[in-house]
């Protein structure tokens, strides 16, 4: 079997198969049919390489979406973990105001109980009048105790 190509390539020109019986009715159909399937498979080949192309331009766009979201995930990852990071700051700073709080309640608590234990005394108590039973009472509180101001330090 020969194959006849013409001078400007095989690119768009299909080649020429000749038998050794040109003339011969049933090697034509069989040509026919080999030509038949040429052109068959070539336009079998072209889909398929259009519908690979098209599956590769699917996949290559669906890498750029789930990149997009990716970044979009990882940004809102980023602004939860600030946020959450700021909120603990701010619940420790309010832990320990709020311990600070217990221990000044406590101590009022104690300072209450000391003052409402005693109370009974203080009301029933008669008031002591006289100076000497009652030393740190001063009958004249009015009048202030004044320094003098080139008075420099005492020691005794």
């Amino acid at each position: 079997m020969k194959i006849k190509v013409p001078k400007g390539g095989m690119s768009s020109v299909q080649p020429v198969i000749s038998s050794a019986s040109e003339g011969d009715p049933q090697y034509a159909v069989i040509d026919d049919r080999k030509r038949k399937r040429m052109l068959s498979n070539r336009e079998s080949a072209r889909r398929s390489r259009l519908k690979k192309q098209q599956y590769i331009d699917g996949l290559v766009n669906e890498v750029k979406h789930l990149q997009k979201q990716n970044k979009e995930i990882e940004e809102t990852a980023e602004t939860v973990l600030q946020n959450y990071n700021r909120v603990e700051s701010d619940n420790q700073i309010l832990r320990a105001q709020m311990a600070e709080l217990n221990r000044k309640l406590e101590v009022y608590d104690c300072l209450f109980n000391i003052t409402d234990d005693t109370g009974d005394l203080l009301v029933n108590s008669p008031q002591i009048s006289d100076p000497l039973l009652n030393p740190w009472q001063h009958t004249y509180s009015s009048q202030p105790i004044m320094a003098s101001a080139n008075m420099g330090p005492t020691f005794f």
